[in-house]
This record gives structure tokens, sequence and C-alpha cells, in this order.
């Protein structure tokens, strides 16, 4: 018996929109890597993208447990010495409150071509409102 590989041609690719609004943020950002990855459906085979797209709305309102809103910090290098940055989850909500979602997801994802790949068919909104309306995104519950 033969090992059954999907296609790229064959994969069937929907639309998923998910309320983070109140919701933890570990615990959200993996049902989301999930869903991208694709090990939701029986064809998931590791070296392929065959996940589906989804829509995070309200990310603004995400809750971080504990410390966290304080204590955890964002590192990114300006590429100049000494450049250094840091921000804290409080600041990162004021300025780009959907950067916090997007962290979370990219490190469930893998490291590498296929991790970049499967990034982009994430799409995170602060408010309620998405340009998306015309995929019709089935709502997504993560328990």
């Amino acid at each position: 018996m033969k090992t059954y590989i999907p296609k790229q041609g064959e994969v069937a690719r929907d639309w998923y929109v998910v309320d983070v609004g109140g919701k933890i943020l570990g615990r959200t950002a993996a049902g989301i890597a999930r869903v991208l990855r694709g090990k939701h459906k029986p064809q998931f085979t590791p070296h392929m993208d065959i996940g589906d797209f989804v829509v995070v709305v309200n990310a603004a309102e995400v809750r971080v447990s504990g410390q966290k809103e304080i204590g955890k910090s964002y590192f990114h290098y300006t590429g100049y010495p000494g450049g250094a940055r840091f921000r804290t989850v409080n600041e990162t909500r004021q300025r780009r409150p959907e950067d916090i979602v997007m962290h979370a997801v990219r490190g469930m994802l893998p490291k590498n071509r296929l991790g970049r790949r499967l990034l982009t068919k994430l799409k995170v909104y602060p408010g309620p409102e998405h340009p998306h309306a015309a995929q019709l995104p089935k709502p997504l519950e993560l328990t």
C-alpha cells in the first residue's frame, strides 16, 4: 500500500475568523498555529503547506497571564552598534497590538521556509473589523 501525499492543487483552503478578545494569548496562538499548519486535516503532511487561512480580530484585547504585561519584553535589533531595543507587552499593545499575536504564532511555527510561508496566511487586526468578508470566513472556536 502506498502512502498518500497530497498535491498542492488538491488542497482545499478554508478561511476562519478567530475573536481573541479576552482570551489567553498562548492557548489561542497554539490553536491558530495548528490550523495554519494543517494539523486538523487528515491529509496532514509535515513538509507541505496544507493549512487554512486565519483572520484574527480584536487582537488589542488579548490577555496575557501573570505579570507578563509588564515583565515580558520583545527584542528588536536596529542593525546599528548598541541598537538593541526592548518593548514590553504593554508598550507593544499601545503601538501595534497585532504584533503580540503575530509574534506568539510565529514562535509556534517551523523555523524555516515553510514557517515563513505559513505565516503569510495569518491576518491579524486590532479591532473587530476585517476586509476579508468576501472569503466567507467561518468562525473558529478554540478550546
